[in-house]
């Protein structure tokens, strides 16, 4: 299972978004991680990560209509194509690697998506980590760098593969300044992606 530890965002990072909300043309699943984003982004930070079922918004509707209607989903034919469904909550103190590997989902599900918040460094900081360290002493040497950045990652997949993810820092916290990419937190999607080969 990846490591899902603090660590520093890779490259691949689109630009922020200047509209705000998403955009046009954006995929089906990017579409979805904004929604989420936008969603965690009204809790407020300092919450517990949360997970997500995606499913097809059209067959939700065709075989789960009293569930589309309860999520106010019923003749929204204009509506996104994958709805995120906010599944219960992950059991408190349970490292997340462990907890994404006991998830197995059924057929319906098309993806999920996870939201997290953690704290990074810089990649300019990256040369002063010190050797050695296990992920306990890394978190707690993070927390005392004074380069760092809390950040809420909130990261989807697909059956298919596909994966998308959308990183918003604390000190940026706008819609506006949301960064999108595929490959912004790789070990995460790996740990999200293991939990379709069961």
């Amino acid at each position: 299972m990846s490591n899902v530890s603090p660590s520093t965002p890779s490259s691949g990072a689109s630009e922020p978004n200047p509209s705000g909300s998403s955009p046009i043309a954006a995929s089906p699943l990017t579409r979805a991680v904004l929604e989420i984003d936008e969603y965690a982004s009204g809790l407020g930070w300092e919450q517990p990560a949360r997970l997500f079922a995606l499913v097809d918004t059209a067959r939700l509707r065709s075989q789960e209509p009293e569930l589309a209607a309860q999520l106010g989903l019923d003749g929204d034919e204009a509506g996104a194509p994958l709805t995120p469904i906010e599944q219960d909550e992950i059991p408190a103190g349970t490292p997340l690697d462990e907890f994404l590997a006991t998830i197995a989902w059924p057929d319906a599900v098309a993806g999920c998506a996870l939201t997290v918040e953690r704290q990074m460094l810089p990649a300019s900081a990256e040369a002063q980590v010190p050797d050695g360290l296990d992920d306990a002493a890394l978190t707690k040497w993070v927390s005392k760098h004074p380069d760092r950045q809390e950040v809420r990652m909130t990261v989807a997949v697909l059956r298919d593969g596909a994966r998308e993810s959308a990183l918003r820092l604390r000190e940026k916290d706008s819609p506006k300044e949301v960064l999108t990419g595929s490959d912004l937190v790789p070990g995460l999607a790996e740990a999200l992606s293991a939990t379709f080969e069961a």
